[in-house]
């Protein structure tokens, strides 16, 4: 018998992301033109680089420990109770582990609550405001 976490969610990669038709959407780094294209197909605000508009979801593309001092930064662009997603390659092409995106998260004042298999060759790490941060 199998626990429940062994189980494989069957539920659509942008429902397991949270992203609704009516999220705000910005991608940092590289993303593919098939979860561009899914993202599109969920929601028609989704931009690049800083618009200046707080947004409800951060999309992070990260590869390297220098690179996860944006967080600061990407954390000023989402609202009170936004997320930013760091999106990073796993098994053994992994160039960052999750233990350094959740020290560099707590830098930030960030934490981390949630993590998806976003792919064959990638994961995701939800970072959020700690609740008593949020303004």
């Amino acid at each position: 018998m199998s626990s429940s976490s062994d189980l494989v969610s069957t539920r659509p990669l942008l429902d397991k992301l949270g992203v609704r038709a009516d999220s705000r959407v910005t991608l940092a780094g590289a993303f593919d033109d098939d979860f561009r294209s899914l993202l599109s197909s969920r929601t028609s605000a989704v931009s690049e680089g800083n618009t200046g508009v707080s947004v409800d979801l951060v999309f992070f593309s990260a590869d390297s420990i220098d690179e996860l001092s944006a967080l600061v930064r990407l954390k000023s662009r989402i609202v009170s109770n936004g997320a930013i997603w760091v999106v990073s390659r796993k098994g053994k092409q992994a160039t960052i582990r999750d233990t350094d995106v959740i020290a560099a998260a707590l830098d930030a004042g960030l934490v981390d609550n949630k993590v998806v298999s976003f792919s064959v060759t990638h994961t995701a790490l939800r970072l959020v405001i700690r609740l008593r941060d949020r303004r």
